[in-house]
């Protein structure tokens, strides 16, 4: 639970939209306040530059402890996009015509295609519940291979909006089999489920330091050994020649710490997964009509998103807001506009109902009281728009 500011000020609220963002953890507050106090340079040989390279290098070890990968292989970066833009490099698909296959589910910043033209990106299917369709997976994969074509194929670990988790280590297997190589995009993942990139079969792998309670403004590409990613921005030798700028120290010092608080969390997860299935309960239990999306697949056990026919997300997220509870309606990503998500039209969902969307999203610190809230505040917003629900409830 957190305090509201400005007129409500002092009355307690309940942030349920930690998908968009979690809030910012103490330890990563530290450390953030302890690098602003480093003077030095990281590229600097001076004691004062071997000091700041230090916070550095220790975020680096950190963040790469929460994947499972080699420290030397994290490229930090200004943020998830950043990384996802990196990583989607034509050049990766070595000599012949270069090929992205992406999931209609995917991120804004990967569904645009990153570094490639939109003449050279295809669209993976995914069925009714948000998985990828691995059956046209692998069929697009054949057809690239009798091309001569190496694939670079980007999937999601877990999506932002519906939480559905990604069959990523079957789909490696695929993609290698094909002679391409895989990106995952892990950024909601991360701190939410254990992920080893070894045992996924990545190739690289996007980050973001504030969905895990972290800084805003900073992200990580972590690339497996073996495979070398142009750099996106260029100009300087930071990050081994991989990313050109001056490293941005107290932001990547908060990246390391709130890294290796989340791997502590992950047991905290669980109980979200409780909460949040209490959540689903009642929701049913107020009107039959409620539809979950991606109920019957594996799921974060921080995410719910659902609609209720004849209840308009615009209203409900501000009628929520206004009872002190911070939803969304899909994915933050367009600058808060609320919208018809890419994500449910991709699994088929009508435009009427996939307008009406929200998602509710846990974090290690919310507690009963905070989903008693949105309960009692979504109890009282569907009696008044869907008045037989509120007669029957």
């Amino acid at each position: 639970m957190v305090q509201g500011r400005g007129a409500s000020a002092g009355t307690p609220r309940s942030y349920l939209d930690w998908a968009a963002s979690a809030p910012l953890r103490p330890v990563a507050r530290e450390a953030v306040c302890a690098a602003l106090d480093l003077p030095g340079n990281p590229s600097s040989v001076h004691a004062e530059g071997r000091q700041a390279r230090a916070a550095v290098e220790a975020s680096r070890t950190a963040v790469a402890a929460l994947v499972g990968a080699p420290a030397a292989e994290v490229v930090f970066t200004s943020g998830a996009t950043e990384a996802n833009v990196t990583a989607l490099s034509p050049a990766l698909c070595g000599a012949g015509e270069p090929l992205l296959l992406v999931s209609a589910i995917e991120h804004p910043s990967v569904a645009a295609g990153g570094r490639f033209r939109p003449d050279d990106v295809a669209v993976v299917p995914v069925d009714g519940d948000g998985v990828v369709r691995l059956d046209r997976l692998a069929d697009m994969l054949e057809a690239a291979t009798a091309c001569g074509q190496r694939p670079l194929v980007s999937l999601m670990l877990a999506n932002n909006e519906t939480g559905v988790v990604q069959p990523v280590a079957e789909a490696a297997r695929l993609v290698h089999a094909a002679g391409g190589l895989l990106h995952v995009d892990a950024v909601q993942a991360a701190g939410r489920m254990p992920v080893d990139m070894v045992a996924l079969g990545a190739d690289l792998l996007s980050l973001s330091s504030h969905k895990i309670g972290g800084p805003k403004g900073v992200g990580a590409l972590v690339v497996r050994p073996g495979v070398s990613v142009p750099p996106l921005l260029t100009g300087g030798g930071q990050e081994r020649r991989r990313r050109a700028g001056t490293e941005a120290v107290p932001m990547i010092a908060g990246f390391g710490a709130a890294a290796a608080a989340a791997r502590v969390d992950l047991e905290e997860i669980h109980r979200c997964g409780r909460l949040r299935d209490w959540l689903e309960a009642d929701l049913d239990t107020m009107c039959d009509a409620t539809v979950v999306f991606g109920r019957n697949a594996q799921r974060l056990p921080t995410t719910s998103c659902f609609a209720v026919p004849g209840v308009a997300a615009e209203t409900a997220v501000i009628a929520l807001d206004l009872d002190g509870v911070a939803v969304s309606s899909g994915a933050a990503c367009s600058s808060g506009k609320v919208a018809a998500s890419a994500v449910l039209s991709a699994m088929g969902v009508p435009g009427e109902l996939a307008r009406g969307v929200i998602r509710v999203s846990l974090g290690w610190e919310t507690q009963e009281d905070d989903v008693a809230r949105f309960l009692a505040a979504w109890r009282k917003l569907v009696a008044r728009l869907r008045p037989s629900v509120g007669q029957a409830a």
